[in-house]
């Protein structure tokens, strides 16, 4: 190779390599899909270069930052993660709570199966129900918080045995849509998606059942500039109103 080819192929290397640092690389804990997919649709500094969003379970995330996933931003569903990574060095700091998250619960409206405020009547549905969906406890704080409500209300037992478990909530969500669940915890922001409007009925969980579900997102170190702009705009004003709008409370 000749030293003029050298130095473009280096000065190519320089540039690309540049360009793909200031791609920033989001995970999203998955109760967040569409209200995520909004806030970063009404961002104007969002889109250029391309950011690649990953959804799924907070403690995935967690591992994978740890073991050197490329995440940038981490947008997750509880506080406990995010400050996991915080203690051991791995994010700029302890990060923000952007979100106070809810509990639902929902069911095919095709089942038959009446979901209710009332004790016994919930009883009732889950035993009627073939089978029950949460998110695997240990790696989503919602899978956590519907073992808390089950618990709180007397209702585990009858519901242990007809449990399966999801990856996350997105996909727990899909099980009651598919039918392979009768009924499913999920988050109220993805009961209200109109998707899952069309296809079933939903009740939100008292909240004094289970432990409030405060969502903190982390800058990871060495974030890129389009990363920090998103972290900021996720606590203005436009971004909370979006969230609001999914059942989501702000601070």
């Amino acid at each position: 190779m000749t030293m003029r080819l050298a130095t473009l192929f280096a000065a190519l290397v320089f540039f690309s390599g540049g360009a793909f640092a200031q791609a920033a690389t989001v995970a999203v804990a998955a109760n967040m899909k569409d209200a995520f997919a909004e806030i970063v649709a009404a961002s104007p500094s969002l889109g250029k270069p391309e950011m690649k969003v990953v959804y799924g379970s907070s403690g995935n995330f967690a591992t994978q930052i740890m073991n050197g996933a490329p995440f940038n931003l981490f947008i997750a569903a509880d506080e406990k993660f995010p400050l996991e990574l915080f203690n051991k060095g791995r994010t700029i700091d302890e990060g923000a709570v952007y979100a106070i998250g809810k509990l639902a619960i929902i069911t095919q409206k095709s089942s038959g199966i009446a979901l209710s405020d009332s004790k016994s009547d919930m009883a009732k549905a889950i035993s009627r129900a073939n089978k029950v969906v949460i998110a695997k406890p240990e790696l989503a704080p919602y899978g956590r918080a519907a073992v808390q409500y089950l618990k709180a209300e007397g209702l585990w037992n009858i519901a242990k045995d007809k449990l399966v478990y999801a990856d996350n909530i997105g996909a727990a969500t899909t099980y009651v849509l598919s039918g392979a669940a009768d009924i499913g915890f999920t988050a109220l922001s993805l009961a209200r998606s109109p998707e899952v409007v069309r296809q079933t009925s939903f009740l939100l969980v008292d909240p004094n059942l289970y432990e409030p579900i405060k969502q903190r997102m982390v800058l990871i170190k060495g974030a890129p500039p389009e990363a920090v702009d998103l972290y900021r705009f996720m606590q203005g004003p436009q971004a909370k109103l979006i969230l609001q709008k999914y059942g989501y409370t702000t601070q």
